[in-house]
C-alpha cells in the first residue's frame, strides 16, 4: 500500500504541515521552486513543505517556495541542470547523484562505512560535511548545512536471504545509476545492473534482476514486497539528500532573508532525520505483515571482502587523503 499523505503525516507525529502558516494573499518578493524526485508521501517532501511554510511565515510572506515532488519538473539530471542554470531555485537529491558534478558528495556512500546513525550525524554535521560542502561550492552550488535523512539501505531478494558475502556471488542486483554502487557490488562478487527507480518493479517482476537495495521506505512505497520475499538488513550504505541552490541565485539574496531560509531548511532537516529513522523502524513491521522475511547481517565479513578487493584503496585515492581521514575518523579504519 502506498502511504497516503495523511498517513505519513500522522506517522511523523503531525510535524508535516498541510498548509502554509499564513495566507498566500501577500505577494512574495521571492517566488521560488524546489524540485526533487521523491514521492509526495516521502518525508523529504513532507518536511520540505513544512520548511517552505515556516520560511514564508518567518519572512512575513516575502519568500514563497513551491515544492514539486515526483520529478514533476524533470528527472535528477534535468533538475541538476536546471538549478545550475537558475531555471529552478532549489533541488534535493542524494550525494551519489550529485557525484556526477561533485565527486566528494558520494563519500558517505562508501560501502559499510557507517554502522549506525550515531556515527553518521557527527560526521555529516561536522568536518566531513564541511569538506563536502566545499565541493559543492567549487561547482558553484550552495548546499545547506544539514543534510536530510534517506536512511540506511537494505537488500531485498526474491530467492534467498543475504547472510554473508558469499550469498552475493553472481547475484543479479539492481543499483542506481552511480559508479560507486556498481563498484561496491562488483567488489562483493555480485552482478549489479543500473536501472532507473521507475523501472525497478518490472525488472524484479520479470527476473531481469533478483534483488534491489534501498531504504525501507522505498521498498514500501514502490510495492517491492509484491515481487520480493526476503529483506537482509545489511546497512551497507547510509544515504542522505542535500538541498542546494546555485551561487548565482544565492548571491542575490539579502543576508536577513538568507538567514531565515537557512534556519527553515536546517530546522526541518533535524526533525526529518528522526522521523525517517522511526518510519523505517515501523516499516519493518509493516513489510513483515506483507510477507517479507527479515534477517540481520554482520558488516565485518563484507568489509573484509571489500578491503581485499581493493575497493577502499580505490575510493581513498579518488576522494583524497584529507576527506578519507575524516571518514575514517567517524566510521573507523576501512583498510
Amino acid at each position: 500500500m502506498i502511504l497516503s499523505r495523511r498517513t505519513v503525516l500522522a506517522g511523523l507525529g503531525g510535524v508535516g504541515l498541510a498548509a502554509p502558516f499564513i495566507s498566500r494573499a501577500v505577494a512574495a518578493d521571492y517566488s521560488w521552486k524546489l524540485g526533487h524526485g521523491f514521492s509526495a508521501t516521502h518525508p523529504v517532501n513532507t518536511f520540505a513543505i513544512e520548511a517552505a511554510a515556516r520560511i514564508r511565515q518567518d519572512t512575513g510572506g516575502k519568500v514563497d517556495i513551491g515544492v514539486f515532488p515526483n520529478s514533476q519538473l524533470g528527472g535528477d539530471r534535468d533538475l541538476l541542470s536546471q538549478v545550475r542554470s537558475g531555471a529552478i531555485d532549489f533541488f534535493s537529491t542524494g550525494g551519489l547523484i550529485f557525484a556526477t558534478l561533485v565527486p566528494i558528495a558520494a563519500i558517505n556512500g562508501t560501502g559499510f562505512a557507517f554502522r549506525n546513525a550515531d556515527t553518521v550525524w557527527p560526521a555529516m554535521d561536522g568536518e566531513l560535511g564541511a569538506i563536502i560542502r566545499k565541493g559543492f561550492e567549487k561547482a558553484e552550488l550552495y548546499a545547506f548545512e544539514k543534510i536530510w535523512n534517506n536512511g540506511f539501505r537494505q537488500i531485498t531478494t526474491s530467492k534467498k536471504p543475504i547472510r554473508d558475502p558469499s550469498d552475493l556471488e553472481g547475484f543479479k542486483i539492481r543499483v542506481p545509476v552511480s559508479q560507486v554502487y556498481v563498484s561496491l557490488f562488483k567488489a562483493l562478487g555480485a552482478a549489479p545492473t543500473s536501472i532507473n527507480l521507475a523501472d525497478v518493479y518490472t525488472a524484479l517482476q520479470t527476473g531481469v534482476v533478483d534483488g534491489q537495495e534501498n531504504p525501507l521506505v522505498v521498498a514500501e512505497t514502490s510495492k517491492f514486497y509484491e515481487v520480493q520475499k526476503f529483506c537482509s538488513r545489511t546497512n551497507h550504505v547510509w544515504d542522505g539528500s542535500w538541498i542546494v541552490t546555485s551561487n548565482r541565485t544565492w548571491r542575490g539574496v539579502p543576508d536577513d532573508i538568507k538567514a531565515k531560509v537557512v534556519a527553515g531548511f536546517n530546522e526541518s532537516a533535524i526533525r526529518q532525520r528522526d522521523a525517517v529513522t522511526k518510519l523505517n523502524d515501523d516499516l519493518a513491521g509493516s513489510l513483515q505483515q506483507k510477507g517479507i522475511t527479515f534477517n540481520d547481517t554482520d558488516p565485518a565479513p563484507f568489509r573484509e571482502v571489500l578491503k581485499k578487493a581493493g575497493f577502499y584503496a580505490e575510493w581513498k585515492a579518488k576522494y583524497g587523503e584529507e576527506a578519507w581521514a575524516l571518514l575514517e575518523k567517524a566510521a573507523g579504519a576501512l583498510g
